[in-house]
């Protein structure tokens, strides 16, 4: 039982840490952009699939309306998103990169090299590990559930 108990025997310790060190690395990068990680994360998503509602882009973020909505009012206010009421339910936002929003990307477009450079692996090996996290994190999300 000691021997579960010692700190870096923890998956948990190692997943927060390495969280910890990437974004130190994705700081600097990111700040040339003037983007958090979060909008970062935001704006990749909106890159992927322009026009998502809030709600549709805080599940496949993991983040919730509370600390969305702010995020999204910021990437707003520096011209790189709109914020729309949805036509069919005015209940819906929906969120539109602007001009500005879709330039920002040629911009990004170095940043996942970048990454995979710090790591010192190759993107074969990083894709493998991102697979096991994630699966990783679907099992944790289910056992809670």
């Amino acid at each position: 039982m000691q021997d579960q108990l010692k700190l870096d025997n923890f998956i948990c310790f190692a997943v927060y840490t390495a969280s910890h060190a990437l974004n130190r690395v994705y700081k600097p990068l990111l700040d040339t952009l003037g983007l958090t990680y979060p909008q970062y994360l935001a704006m990749v998503s909106l890159w992927e699939q322009d026009g998502q509602t809030v709600g549709g882009l805080g599940e496949k973020l993991f983040l919730e309306s509370s600390t969305l909505t702010p995020l999204l009012k910021r990437l707003e206010t520096a011209g790189y998103v709109r914020r729309e009421r949805s036509r069919e339910d005015e209940r819906v936002v929906v969120i539109r990169l602007s001009d500005e929003g879709m330039r920002l990307k040629e911009k990004a477009r170095d940043i996942p090299s970048c990454i995979v450079d710090a790591s010192g692996r190759d993107a074969v090996d990083l894709n493998r590990l991102q697979a096991e996290i994630a699966a990783l994190r679907e099992a944790l999300n289910r056992s809670v559930a």
